[in-house]
């Protein structure tokens, strides 16, 4: 079962779980511009914990400087996906946030992406829900999200194309 497991991760049609906690539709996030899928379709993890870790290989595509809540990875299928920590938190100007990688460079699996002081962000108010968006779905019309259920960093699989 575990070789069955590896071979599946060495086809690159998996995303795992950036972070572990409980899964979610993208239409539940309590964000309108999420919720509608105005940037895309996908789904957000509760967290758990505080450490967001590349849920697949690709490349950083983007880091939101100064703010240090989000991160843009491409990956070899053309996939853009984008990882943003909590919802409004770009208004804390990065309290409370640290970016581990730099645009440009590549990441395997697991590989620690950015780290984030969840009882900092939940004092001052904002939800701690970690939004995955599928940028450019329109190119992958049968992408599946897996929602509903807890999730294992690096071991669950949350996306597959």
């Amino acid at each position: 079962m575990s070789l069955f497991k590896r071979k599946s991760k060495d086809t690159g049609n998996d995303v795992y779980a950036f972070i572990s906690g409980n899964t979610i539709p993208i239409t539940e996030v309590n964000d309108p511009v999420f919720s509608a899928k105005t940037l895309g379709d996908g789904l957000a993890i509760i967290p758990s914990g505080e450490l967001i870790c590349a849920p697949c290989a690709g490349t950083i595509s983007m880091v939101a400087e100064g703010s240090n809540h989000a991160v843009g990875m491409t990956l070899a299928n053309g996939a853009e996906i984008l990882i943003h920590v909590g919802l409004d938190t770009v208004s804390l100007n990065g309290k409370g946030f640290k970016i581990l990688v730099k645009e440009g460079q590549k990441v395997k699996p697991g590989t620690k992406l950015l780290k984030f002081d969840k009882s900092f962000i939940e004092s001052k108010g904002f939800d701690t829900a970690c939004v995955f968006v599928l940028t450019n779905c329109e190119d992958f019309p049968d992408v599946r999200f897996f929602t509903g259920q807890d999730v294992v960093q690096n071991e669950t699989v949350i996306c597959s194309f």
